[in-house]
């Protein structure tokens, strides 16, 4: 169980995962249901971050299995885990539900961690329902406990929860002073995880602040450094936001001509150099503009060459042309997958995915 810990505090939730299915197997068989209960709320965690719905459901079933076979009852912090899980998937409400269920357990045992982390969870789900002035009220009521109970996990979360506040109010600079206070807190506790949230916080800070240079950095910077796989939620809503400030993820697409290069990127082949092959590069431009709309010989003279087509001079150079460019981009250049021949001239077939870089 410390393992996996560790390993979660990395990130590193593949591993974590197997450490952790460890020690909840052998627990169960001892009968130590309290540590049991605190392998599957990792779990629970990790499988909502790497978005694995059927995980989430096997696990909902252990826990019942756990309730009705044994008599143990559910503990604060695993309503609290299963609210995470609702939040990520959106359900607001029933992720509510789940922390107040949380807050009644904790406050019924006087257990002071647990409360803090409940009340966090119906701050952070205020915030989602636009019920700005209680998730305010909801952060107030734990800066008592942070006087005296050492949680940085929960402290740190709070604080960007207050920045986003600040945010949604257009108080940017409030925002982002709050934001490097965490950053501040966090070289400290090295939490990964909430190394990216900082970041994410951040990026949507200056996007809404009309700062969209700075949005981009720090969101593509939070893309470099996450594991797609591990933080599979996460990742998403990171390439959401660069999509919505006009950066897409070029992986997606077959081929990509960049901007303010002579380059090319296909899929498979990597980026191909067109350095002083200006007429292959205007004519794959040319197709790419619109895939799938078939070139004739004369469009092709015209807009490639500038000349007006004659068949005993241009029928060659074309034929040559598109030889030499097929050669360029098709991964395997005996089984074309982009250029055709049609009757009347050739096209970019309209399956291929394009991205033309302004």
């Amino acid at each position: 169980m410390e393992l996996g810990k560790l390993y979660y505090e990395r990130c590193d939730f593949g591993v974590a995962i197997e450490k952790f299915k460890a020690a909840a197997a052998g627990f169960y068989e001892s009968r130590g249901f309290e540590k049991y209960l605190k392998c599957q709320n990792y779990l629970l965690k990790m499988y909502a971050e790497r978005e694995e719905a059927e995980n989430i459901r096997s696990t909902k079933e252990k826990l019942q299995d756990l309730v009705l076979k044994e008599g143990f009852e559910l503990n604060s912090k695993t309503y609290y885990t299963l609210g995470i899980c609702a939040s990520h998937k959106g359900q607001y409400d029933l992720a509510l539900d789940y922390f107040q269920k949380a807050l009644a357990i904790a406050l019924a045992m006087d257990d002071k961690q647990d409360i803090c982390y409940a009340i966090s969870g119906l701050a952070i789900t205020y915030y989602h329902l636009d019920r700005v002035q209680e998730a305010l009220k909801e952060i107030y009521n734990l800066q008592v406990f942070f006087q005296v109970l050492p949680l940085p996990e929960v402290k740190l979360s709070c604080m960007m929860l207050n920045a986003h506040i600040l945010r949604k109010m257009k108080k940017y600079d409030q925002a982002v002073e709050i934001l490097w206070e965490c950053y501040d807190l966090l070289s400290e506790e090295k939490n990964m995880y909430q190394y990216f949230c900082l970041l994410f916080g951040m990026a949507i800070t200056y996007r809404d602040a009309g700062e969209t240079d700075m949005a981009r950095m720090y969101l593509q910077l939070a893309k470099r450094s996450i594991d797609a796989k591990n933080l599979a939620w996460t990742y998403k809503q990171i390439c959401r936001e660069l999509e919505g400030l006009g950066v897409t993820n070029k992986e997606e697409y077959d081929l990509v001509l960049e901007a303010g290069s002579n380059a090319v990127t296909e899929k498979k082949k990597g980026q191909i150099d067109f350095k002083n092959q200006f007429i292959l590069l205007d004519m794959l431009r040319l197709f790419m503009r619109n895939p799938g709309q078939v070139h004739t010989k004369e469009a092709l003279v015209k807009t490639v060459w500038k000349q007006d087509y004659d068949p005993a001079v241009h029928d060659n150079k074309i034929y040559v042309t598109i030889k030499r460019l097929r050669k360029m981009i098709e991964p395997d250049y005996d089984k074309p997958r982009y250029i055709f021949r049609a009757k009347n001239g050739y096209y970019l077939s309209k399956n291929t995915k394009v991205l033309v870089e302004q």
